[in-house]
This record gives structure tokens, sequence and C-alpha cells, in this order.
């Protein structure tokens, strides 16, 4: 049989660990395909790494656009990454009714309602398993493997670099900026670290997760954001304490108001096996009404895994290739006519406990105080530390998590707190998930 000719955009590290398992497993992919996938044309500003890697067994150019636009390419796969020449070749290669396959969050998360409009009606396929979660097949899962189910909520861990750096403060108790140098050394963090730690590749994949889940178009810029760089070992210790890890979550949930839509530092209780996943693993915990929780783990990055992800998509453009359109599971798993316009809500408007952390006076009545300003915005306390000072101190730490309370009513809280006398300087406050 004919075989699929792929164009490879980008031979960098995903795309030479393509090339490499493509090669290396290519009886095997062949078998489950029922045709040779192999690629015939690669793409990179390095024509000389492009020849290393492909050991000049292909055609190789600096022109990407040669290759959206060769009538022998059935398949291109975009991993240049970023939203600028990589959306215009996404887009030519679909104007041109190639199919695509990408590892491009960011450009799926900003453009890829755009983008899955253009390849509908263009009757192609544009497939992204490995845009999430790296060799975890979290897409496969959400848009097939449970389509049976309405799905509540998710809540992952989806960016190893954070997670490496909060599991080395945590079992090191070292300060952020003291691990973030090891992690860059180690090669786990970029140079600029700033898309990673400050929360936001972990939101461009979640915005992915949660248009698949609850069949909405993808909203990014409605995500809320946090990243870890401001986060305090103090604080890790403390929740250790109170029986509690904290990760950095991405997470969606579905609720008679809307939708929620946030990436942030999360208290997860220690006995929960998400909270266990250490290093640069990721991990993506998925709550369905039929068949309840659902664990996905392991490598989020790497050469290999990732090519795992984009391989499994070439495999399956390849069998679907031949079928009716409107019979292939569509791109987000609801038809194209069947989306919800469910709002995502503001942060103010959603409900979560939290871990309040504020340094007082070391006096009588302070901490009766500060719980009156709580019980005035309804907010009940769950647990406390209070931190016995020294012998020469006049200042203490007092800790507390509440039960479930809308972030708006604790916002209030805590400016009527840090307003009291005997209060220093401002309250660390974090969100506490229980996943149950």
């Amino acid at each position: 049989m004919k075989p699929i000719n792929v164009g490879l955009l980008g031979i960098g590290t995903v795309g030479g660990g393509t090339f490499t398992v493509l090669s290396r497993n290519e009886a095997e992919i062949t078998r489950r395909a029922g045709r040779p996938i192999r690629v015939t044309q690669v793409a990179d500003k390095n024509l000389e790494l492009a020849r290393q890697v492909t050991g000049g067994k292909v055609a190789v150019t600096d022109d990407a656009f040669a290759v959206v636009s060769n009538p022998e390419i059935d398949i291109v796969v975009e991993l240049i990454g970023g939203c600028g020449i990589a959306k215009e070749l996404v887009l030519k290669a679909i104007e041109n009714g190639k199919h695509v396959v990408t590892a491009n969050k960011a450009l799926l998360a900003m453009h890829g309602n755009e983008i899955f409009a253009a390849a509908q009606k263009k009757g192609v396929m544009v497939a992204f398993e490995a845009a999430v979660a790296g060799g975890i097949p979290i897409i496969k899962a959400l848009r097939e493997g449970l389509t049976a189910n309405r799905i509540q909520w998710i809540a992952g861990i989806i960016n190893g670099t954070t997670n490496f750096i909060l599991s080395e403060m945590r079992d090191k108790g070292l300060t952020f900026d003291v691990v973030l140098k090891e992690a860059q050394r180690l090669g786990y963090a970029e140079a600029d670290p700033t898309f990673d730690v400050e929360g936001v590749d972990a939101a461009h994949k979640l915005a992915i997760m949660s248009a698949i889940a609850f069949g909405i178009p993808m909203q990014f810029d409605k995500a809320h954001i946090e990243g870890i760089s401001k986060l305090e070992a103090a604080d890790i210790k403390y929740a250790e304490q109170l029986g509690y890890r904290i990760k950095l979550l991405g997470i969606t949930r579905r609720t008679p108001d809307g939708v929620e839509l946030r990436v942030h530092p999360t208290l997860i209780p220690a006995r929960r096996l998400i909270a266990n996943v250490e290093g640069a693993m990721n991990a993506v915990l998925v709550q369905g009404d039929a068949v309840g929780a659902t664990l996905y783990y392991g490598k989020g990055a790497g050469a290999e895994p990732t090519a795992s992800a984009v391989i499994a998509d070439l495999v399956d453009v390849t069998r679907m290739q031949t079928a009716d359109p409107e019979h292939r599971v569509p791109h987000l798993a609801f038809q194209p006519d069947q989306m919800d316009d469910l709002k995502v809500l503001p942060i103010g408007e959603v409900r979560t406990g939290y871990y309040l952390r504020m340094r007082v006076e070391d006096k009588p009545g302070v901490l009766a105080d500060i719980t009156r300003i709580l019980a005035d915005q309804q907010i009940s306390i769950d647990a406390m530390i209070q931190r016995e000072p020294a012998e020469d101190e006049t200042q203490t730490e007092i800790i507390m998590l509440t039960h479930i309370v809308r972030e708006k009513q604790v916002d209030a809280a805590m400016r009527l707190i840090e307003a009291l006398p005997v209060v220093t300087g401002k309250i660390v406050r974090l969100r506490l998930e229980e996943l149950s």
C-alpha cells in the first residue's frame, strides 16, 4: 500500500525524537496503521542539523512553506512552536488540503477556534495529542475514552519544570531562587523560565483540556493564572504540618454558574495520589459522573515521550483520512454545531478552600478580632496553627485553613484583617483543593 508522506516542520528536540522513533519502530507502526508512515521532507533553518538527524535519507529545506505546498505531502507535522510563523504554516497546510499534527499548545490555546473552523471547512484533521502532557494520552482519553461521561472537573500537574522546583523546595527546604538555578543547570528550566514558573504554559494546556471536557470554545484569555515564583519555603513547610502538599495545578470545573479555569499553587491532601507526583513528572486527574476519578501519569516532556504522542496522532490520521469528515472524531470531542457557550467565571466567583498565613502581635484578643472578621464574611475555619514565638519575639504567625467559600468573601476578609493595627504586612493566601 502507498506510504503516507509526512512533512516535518522543525527538527529540534521533539522533531528529532519523532524521526528517530518513526524509523526505529517502522514495522510496528506500519502493522498498526495499515500502511507505512514516512517522513519524506524536513524543514528547518539549521540545514546541517536536519541532514545530521535524518542521515541524508530525506529531502531537507530551510523553506517551511515549500513543505506545506508540496503536493506529495499528506500530513504536515508542526513542531516549530510559537504563534507567529507556525500559525501561518498550519493555516496554509489546511488551505492546501493537508492534515496537520501539532505539539503547539500556545497556538491552539490562542488560535484553536480559528484553526479548527478552517480545518472543518476544508475537511481535514488537526491532531494535537502532543500539545498537552507530553507522552500521556490525555487528549485521547478526554475525546474518546470518557465520551460517555459528563466530565465534572479536571485537575492537573501539567508543567514538569514547576513540579520539579516544588519537589526540590519541599524535600530540601530550599528557596525558589536557589532551586530554579539548579533546574536550569539540569536542563529542566529554560534560560528564561517565565512561561513555566508563572503558569502560562500550564494555562495553555488547561484551556485545551477544558474545551474538550465541556464542549466549549478555547478561552485561554479568560483563565486566571498565578505562578510559583512568589511561593515561600515557609508555606510549603506549614502545609506539610497540616497534612498537605503544594503543587501548581491547572483546574477546570463545571459549576451551575459557569466554568472555572485557573492555574495556581494549590494545597492538596498528602494522601492523594496526585500529591505524590514528584520531579518533572506530569499527572492529570479527571472526574467523570459515570467512571468516577481517573488518573493519568507519565512524562510530560522530552524527545521520545512527546514523539510518542506525535506518532500516535500520525497513526490516527492515517487510519481516518479516508473516512467521511462528518464521521471523524470532532476536534473538541463535541460536534461543532453542539458547542456550549458557558461563561468562564472570574476568580472572585470561584468557590474553594483557602490557606491564610498572617504575622500578628503576640497579645491577647488578636485571634478573636481575626475570627470575628472571618465570621462576618461567613468564612469558617477548618484547621489552625499558631507558632509559638521565641522569648525575645513580640510577633507570631497564625496559619488557618478555611472551609469552602467564595473567593471574593476571602478577599474582603483579608482587606479588613490587614487593616488591623496588630497585623503586620500582607496575608499570604493560597487555595486548597480536597480533590474528592
